[in-house]
């Protein structure tokens, strides 16, 4: 642990320079509506192994949480109660309550007693007694594990996690713009948010959380299954987070929710961030054989190189590389096992190689221009400002 501590103190260096030095946004001048394409559409796409295949470990949970969630937050959204849209609001609520309840009763009416081993850790909701063996009040504080430790091997290995982050939430940071109805994030924006996610990873590493800080997916997708955009309502829940983290029984009870119901969840949410990724499509030009080469190559070794590396570390139980810098096989191996990562390399370098001279209206650049700067859409000023006036402080570039 304090070896993990130290490596995320250094490693989220990165992020923290990348971001408040501005340099991610002036890298970001080289992204296009064809470019980011792929890459948001692999956000989702990549994470196809975390949908329907953990559903079919307890098919008799994730199935009908599938059916469910679809009927109410699609089929009977226009349900009211009161003027408010309370399924396409809470239908996820409502969906994960029924479902756990059910499963609970499967659980206690002894369905699972003499099942396997793997279908009771997929179907239980009493697995391993996390509610009986959890504290009631924990707090967390700062080196809590005791000072970390730092070494030049682990934190190379741990910078190419941070770097598969910060591709992963820029591609993030598009997508929940587009299903907030938002402008596309000005580079000064984006900028911002990563350093912001650098601290994050600081913090993680001075709390000794074992885990870094990114943006969640399934959060995106939520938002365009709600069609909740409102940062009002981010920071509500952000300080709910931090007072029931410190209420272990708490904790306890929502890990006990069985990982299915939440794979048939993410069946939905992660197409809709991949569909969110294909919508900017609709900005370019594919008509044009180069832009179908682009997107065709881009994708499909987004989905092929990361599943190489992980049927090769299946197998093998090593990455692809495994030369005797150690350092140097976890950079490797990190990097070119994220779809998005692998998606953004191939993507943006033909999309700025091949034939760009005069391909800058097939690539969607007139529509893409004007929101690279803060001051280039009125609707900045509303989507982007930092609330409680703090703009005095950090005026946008």
């Amino acid at each position: 642990m304090r070896a993990i501590q130290g490596a995320l103190i250094v490693s989220s260096s990165i992020q923290i320079i990348l971001g408040y030095s501005q340099l991610w946004g002036i890298f970001s001048r080289f992204f296009s509506p064809l470019g980011m394409a792929p890459v948001v559409a692999l956000l989702g796409f990549g994470l196809f192994e975390r949908g329907f295949p953990v559903v079919g470990r307890c098919v008799e949970v994730g199935l009908p949480m599938l059916i469910l969630f679809v009927v109410l937050s699609q089929y009977l959204k226009n349900v009211q109660i009161r003027e408010i849209p309370i399924l396409e609001r809470f239908s996820l609520f409502i969906c994960i309550a029924l479902v756990w309840a059910y499963a609970q009763i499967l659980t206690s009416g002894g369905a699972y007693n003499h099942s396997t081993e793997v279908t009771q850790i997929n179907c239980r909701t009493d697995r391993a007694n996390l509610i009986s063996s959890a504290p009631w009040i924990k707090i967390p504080y700062p080196l809590q594990w005791g000072a970390p430790t730092f070494s030049a091997g682990q934190s190379f290995g741990m910078v190419s996690a941070v770097l598969v982050s910060l591709i992963e939430s820029t591609a993030s940071y598009s997508a929940a713009a587009r299903l907030a109805s938002a402008t596309p994030p000005p580079a000064h924006i984006l900028s911002r948010g990563i350093g912001w996610q650098g601290i994050g990873i600081l913090l993680c590493g001075l709390f000794g959380t074992g885990t870094g800080s990114t943006v969640s997916v399934e959060n995106v997708g939520l938002l365009g299954s709600t069609r909740i955009g409102s940062r009002r309502v981010i920071q509500i829940c952000a300080g709910f987070m931090i007072f029931f983290s410190m209420l272990g029984k708490f904790g306890a009870l929502f890990a006990s929710i069985p990982f299915t119901i939440f794979a048939a969840v993410y069946c939905v949410l992660f197409g809709l961030v991949a569909a969110v990724g294909l919508s900017f499509l609709q900005f370019t030009n594919m008509n044009s054989m180069r832009n179908l080469f682009i997107v065709g190559v881009s994708i499909f070794l987004g989905l092929s190189v990361p599943e190489y590396f992980f049927r090769y570390s299946m197998a093998a139980q090593r990455g692809p590389a495994h030369t005797k810098a150690g350092w140097f096989n976890d950079y490797i191996n990190t990097i070119f096992s994220s779809p998005p990562t692998v998606g953004l390399m191939v993507a943006v370098f033909l999309d700025n190689t091949l034939e760009v001279k005069d391909a800058g209206r097939d690539r969607g650049m007139p529509w893409w221009v004007p929101f690279r700067s803060f001051k280039g859409d009125s609707r900045n000023e509303e989507f982007y400002s930092l609330p409680f006036n703090l703009n005095r402080f950090f005026p946008p570039s």
